[in-house]
């Protein structure tokens, strides 16, 4: 599994994991029943604290991506379709809202963002 910690990012290091596996198993990288490396393997593969690892596997599983069993690991898994739609649809949130702080910033009025929005729609 490749995942990319940066150092210059605001998201805590577990985040960074957590989020790069979300997508993964949302685009179908990881599929359903796929085991993820132990804690300790991951730890050592990305040079981070052990607890930094536990946490973000913690982090999955409470969101319902990952489950994972005493002695044998962590595995994906299968996705709900809602539970996908609303992550994806949170993410969507998030994006859009940045985006609309960017435009009050510069002065884009609301029609210009919608504008731009229903162009990039359509591509």
């Amino acid at each position: 599994m490749d995942l990319i910690i940066s150092n210059s990012s605001n998201d805590p290091i577990y985040l960074q994991i957590v989020n790069q596996i979300k997508a993964m198993i949302m685009s179908g990288e990881l599929s359903p029943g796929e085991a993820l490396p132990s804690m300790r393997n991951l730890a050592m593969q990305m040079r981070v604290s052990l607890i930094t690892t536990k946490r973000a596997y913690e982090e999955l599983e409470r969101d319902g991506f990952i489950e994972t069993y005493t002695g044998k690991g962590s595995f994906v898994k299968a996705q709900n379709a809602e539970l996908l739609r609303e992550e994806n649809l949170r993410q969507v949130e998030e994006h859009l809202q940045k985006a609309v702080q960017k435009a009050k910033m510069s002065g884009i009025t609301f029609e210009e963002l919608s504008d731009i929005l229903k162009m990039l729609y359509d591509e």
